[in-house]
């Protein structure tokens, strides 16, 4: 491939994540829709994205589907008392499982003796009671306890949305340690 001929310029990498952190329309070339409304090539378009991707900055361009639509109305936050000796073993197992969805190690803290995350999805309560028992019998001896948190409601659900105005240089960035809390 040729080198980037797209422009360096943070301000088209803020809007062009602005523009597609929702997701891309069910056009027949997105890549066009997207240079059309930054103002650049559809091959610069192409460019800046692989370079994000590079960078570490993408991950990846997928669909996205909505389980809740396809009929996985259950879910639940199952939680784990490891052994600490033995979680660089079994954390990895344990989100290695094609119905865990997300797989945390996290410090204990007093009152919760808790140290590895594990949320499962299920269709029914059935589907995610036999992901737990699962994981319990991956984990053996080296589990003293456990549990699973279920939603009685969803408050807020999305991915990350980086609602910050694009700067428009370096001097107007926000400092990493500032933050706001809007919704």
């Amino acid at each position: 491939m040729s080198a980037c001929t797209c422009p360096s310029d943070p301000d088209l990498t803020h809007r062009l994540i602005d523009l597609t952190q929702a997701g891309l329309p069910l056009v027949d070339d997105p890549w066009a829709w997207i240079a059309e409304r930054l103002g650049i090539s559809r091959e610069q378009a192409l460019q800046l994205l692989q370079q994000l991707q590079r960078d570490g900055a993408i991950r990846r361009i997928a669909a996205v589907p909505n389980h809740y639509r396809l009929g996985y109305r259950h879910n639940g936050m199952t939680v784990w008392d490891v052994e600490d000796a033995r979680m660089d073993q079994l954390g990895p197992l344990v989100g290695a499982q094609p119905f865990v969805s997300h797989c945390y190690r996290r410090p204990r803290r007093d009152g919760w003796r808790y140290n590895l995350f594990a949320m499962v999805h299920g269709r029914s309560a059935e589907d995610i009671d036999r992901d737990r028992q699962r994981i319990r019998q991956l984990l053996g001896d080296a589990c003293r306890a456990d549990d699973m948190l279920v939603s009685s409601r969803i408050l807020k659900k999305t991915g990350l949305r980086l609602n910050r105005p694009a700067p428009t240089d370096r001097a107007q960035a926000p400092s990493q340690e500032s933050s706001s809390c809007s919704e």
